[in-house]
């Protein structure tokens, strides 16, 4: 998705929005050019013979389709370069994904999930104390990154004095995912050196939890069976991958854009004040007004017909997570902030930011668990929040986020 893919002589406003939809400069606000793109028509040409897909009733429809493939991803968006990215069932399709989706399942359950939340409590609450302590915080080193990092490294069995290390690599691998021509030859050289340290790290843990099982979740991912048939090494690494890069950079990102939509609407930040039960809501807004991830890929395995358009096997497409979210067409008054608007009752359009179908986010319930815990935290405990600085973004195209996210806060 870069200027040698689409003709820029002389450049239509539709080609400068997919231009413009990844470039550095305005990943603090990309929505504008979705919007564009949205106004073109249900599909716009996009690098490499793909189409984009702005709005959500098609988005939708391809993730709800088994007849989309997800497996070729890495030849989409990594395809000039040799991919240094360990497969796992999130590139597969049944009956392989069907095996490890539910291998996986049997180590990492609801009840698994549901035994963090005194944990993530107690996480919370802590850096909470430091940060109304300091008066003048980093929330992503103070809050955002700790919470899901903590989690998942405890949750896997990773000894605390390497949590650090896992944070680095992963950063790597996720700034990695994006497409390859939307890196620099270093940052291609860090996703590889990233992808091996991560193997080496997680494969002598693995090798460790089989001579001595422990209660952690690498544990009981060594140890799941279906029909006598157990996770291989290579599937391990690739599965132990995603559940680290997903369980905590997307996070991240989540609880960062949650805090500062709130920092930038006080009259929603008042109203979670006033009802912490907005809580449970206020996470499927903050994952539909700012997702975290703003784009996947689908490949069609058969011929499908949608909006008007025939897509024949091996056709693939870019679904733009991120500007569906905003579609007017979808979600009234799209570009508002509004707690209240998935509250019980009101029957919203779901938002895409966990997939649908086989792909739907298999850590959707620890993510939900840790973005809900910190805006409990916040609303009873938090009387005002003030941004500092306007944030920077890092270039990552595919998992967004910012860099950094200055504040002052007051207690209750």
């Amino acid at each position: 998705m870069t200027s040698d893919h689409v003709a820029v002589d002389d450049p239509t406003p539709v080609q400068i929005a997919v231009l413009e939809s990844v470039a550095p400069h305005c990943r603090h606000d990309p929505y504008p050019s979705y919007a564009t793109l949205r106004a073109a028509g249900p599909f716009v040409p996009g690098p490499r013979d793909t189409h984009l897909v702005p709005r959500h009733a098609e988005a939708q429809a391809i993730l709800s389709d088994p007849r989309w493939s997800h497996a070729e991803e890495p030849e989409l968006l990594h395809g000039d370069s040799e991919v240094e990215l360990p497969g796992s069932f999130l590139w597969m399709e049944p009956p392989d994904h069907t095996r490890l989706r539910g291998l996986v399942g049997k180590a990492f359950t609801a009840r698994t999930v549901a035994g963090l939340h005194e944990r993530a409590e107690q996480l919370v609450d802590g850096l909470l104390t430091a940060m109304l302590a300091d008066g003048e915080t980093d929330v992503l080193e103070a809050l955002a990154y700790p919470v899901p990092l903590t989690l998942i490294c405890e949750l896997l069995g990773v000894p605390a004095e390497s949590h650090a290390h896992v944070r680095e690599i992963s950063a790597h691998i996720a700034r990695g995912l994006d497409p390859d021509t939307l890196l620099s030859p270093a940052e291609l050289a860090a996703r590889t050196t990233a992808v091996h340290a991560f193997t080496d790290f997680f494969g002598d843990l693995i090798a460790q939890r089989r001579r001595d099982p422990r209660a952690d979740l690498i544990t009981a991912l060594v140890q799941a069976e279906d029909a006598g048939v157990r996770l291989t090494r290579t599937e391990l690494i690739g599965t132990l991958l995603i559940l680290v890069v997903a369980g905590h950079e997307t996070t991240v990102n989540l609880i960062g854009n949650g805090l500062l939509a709130l920092i930038r609407h006080p009259g929603q930040f008042q109203l979670l004040r006033e009802d912490p039960a907005l809580c449970g809501p206020a996470v499927d807004e903050v994952l539909r007004y700012d997702p975290p991830v703003h784009l996947t890929t689908r490949t069609a395995r058969h011929e499908i017909e949608l909006a008007g358009k025939t897509f024949v096997p091996g056709d693939a497409v870019i679904v733009l997570i991120g500007s569906a979210a905003r579609d007017p067409e979808a979600f009234p008054d799209a570009d508002r902030f509004d707690l209240g608007r998935y509250l019980p009752g009101r029957r919203p359009e779901r938002h895409l930011s966990f997939g649908l179908g086989l792909h739907y986010c298999l850590g959707a319930p620890l993510a939900r668990l840790e973005m809900q815990t910190v805006l409990r935290a916040v609303a009873t405990r938090v009387e005002r929040m003030h941004l500092l600085a306007e944030p920077p973004y890092r270039p990552n195209v595919v998992v967004r986020g910012m860099s950094e996210l200055r504040i002052s806060l007051e207690g209750r």
